[in-house]
């Protein structure tokens, strides 16, 4: 077993999903790169070219102990700093929901990459309608915020997004779903708790 299919206990099921769809030695930006856990991981076990943007001052020095070179910058002020097709795959993980310009990233990540990848929060996940016609806004393990005070402010479905991957010519190229850390296959609009598409940039070009 090679070091690629064997990932670090602290890396999540769906980092270790989006490393398997990244090619070695290839050239990866992620976008909310975190602590830098899943750039580390396909620097040690693909010997990926990585970069990471973060705003998080904590978050930030984190990376760079782990080895990651790290831009701080705010997502939301785009990502003007990089050149078009500057990357093989842009990353995205957790923080779609999170953004004001949805369409923005999306569009911005399909220039810089010829493939990207997403993570979102389901909201199709059942327990969700149950909470609201209980009349309650869900918490949950992928959701724990209250209405009030909760970053989330651009919930989706499955369908959701792939309606607007359709909408800006994105072609969805892998999906995985998870619950927690098990992967769903069954039903997964809703049984799962988190999403995760690969797409293809419309701009691409073979060079």
């Amino acid at each position: 077993m090679n070091q690629a299919t064997v990932a670090p206990r602290h890396v999540r099921a769906d980092l270790v999903r989006i490393a398997s769809w990244i090619a070695p030695n290839s050239r990866v930006l992620d976008l909310g790169c975190g602590d830098g856990t899943l750039l580390a991981y396909l620097q040690n076990s693909k010997n990926v070219v990585g970069a990471g943007v973060e705003l998080n001052d904590e978050s930030v020095i984190a990376s760079v102990r782990r080895g990651v070179q790290v831009i701080q910058q705010n997502l939301e002020e785009g990502l003007a700093l990089f050149d078009n097709q500057q990357f093989d795959t842009v990353v995205l993980s957790r923080t779609l929901q999170s953004m004001h310009h949805t369409e923005h990233i999306l569009r911005e990540m399909a220039r810089v990459a010829r493939y990207g990848i997403v993570s979102f929060p389901n909201f199709g996940h059942w327990p969700h309608g149950w909470s609201i016609l209980r009349g309650r806004m869900p918490v949950t393990g992928e959701m724990p915020y209250q209405w009030f005070d909760t970053p989330n402010i651009h919930l989706c479905t499955l369908k959701d997004f792939q309606d607007l991957a359709a909408s800006l010519e994105l072609r969805v190229t892998q999906m995985a779903t998870f619950n927690g850390n098990r992967e769903i296959k069954v039903l997964p609009g809703w049984r799962s708790t988190l999403a995760v598409y690969r797409f293809e940039s419309p701009l691409f070009k073979e060079s």
